[in-house]
């Protein structure tokens, strides 16, 4: 573990970020120990009060665990850590982590209908104008990368419309980790954010109730894209 001394301007997040680079790539393994709160702070540079606070978002973060009196552990992040982790599991390092890309695809392609079929058996004609101004922001849009973003508004309508907080705090976590790549995406999602009568069948199924109709206009509307975005990612990977 290869400690450097921090930056003042933001202390607890700093040394968060170090030891969650070490934790994440490898470097420390779960089950390690780290050094003492005393070590941390004399090779860091900065209070024992700044490390408590990082090491207390390290712990909630689910990637160590603090015992009092004891020595603070390391955990296996991927039994341990939660959905908030995704956005620094997918840039590290300035880069893209493929895996992370492809996990997020994935999970795009098996939610969206589910959540489709909820919208349509819980929202209904109340659905309409929240709906349809999200459809009509993104029929209008010609910029490729404004327009993934009314796509998401729209998804965004749609995840309301299914009153699930499951799908709710997932879907927050996949957009605030999909957004910062928005302009990377744009030539692969074009095809799919311009297919207009796909989300208008999608909308016009979850206002009229029709789960198995949503369901599917969901399906058809997702996959394209993701067929696309999987491909694009194994030729990436291919060529390291």
């Amino acid at each position: 573990m290869v400690l450097r001394p921090v930056n003042r301007r933001s202390v607890p997040e700093d040394v968060f970020d170090q030891i969650v680079a070490d934790v994440l790539s490898g470097e420390m393994q779960p089950g390690e120990a780290l050094p003492s709160e005393r070590r941390l702070a004399e090779v860091l540079g900065v209070s024992r009060p700044a490390i408590r606070e990082a090491l207390k978002r390290l712990a909630a973060a689910g990637l160590v665990e603090v015992r009092q009196g004891d020595a603070t552990t390391v955990r296996d992040f991927r039994r341990t850590a939660g959905l908030d982790l995704l956005p620094t599991l997918l840039m590290r390092g300035g880069d893209l982590d493929l895996d992370v890309v492809r996990s997020i695809v994935e999970t795009r392609l098996h939610n969206g209908p589910k959540v489709a079929e909820l919208a349509a058996q819980r929202g209904g004609p109340g659905a309409r104008e929240s709906l349809d101004g999200a459809l009509a922001a993104l029929a209008d849009e010609p910029d490729p990368v404004v327009a993934q973003r009314y796509a998401l508004d729209f998804w965004d309508n749609v995840v309301d419309c299914a009153d699930s907080i499951a799908f709710r705090l997932m879907f927050n976590t996949l957009r605030a980790t999909y957004e910062p790549v928005l302009p990377a995406l744009a030539a692969v999602m074009a095809a799919e954010v311009e297919r207009i009568d796909d989300y208008r069948a999608l909308a016009d199924a979850v206002i009229g109730g029709d789960a198995d109709a949503a369901r599917a206009a969901a399906q058809r509307l997702l996959e394209p894209a993701t067929t696309a975005l999987l491909t694009a990612l194994a030729d990436l990977e291919e060529k390291q």
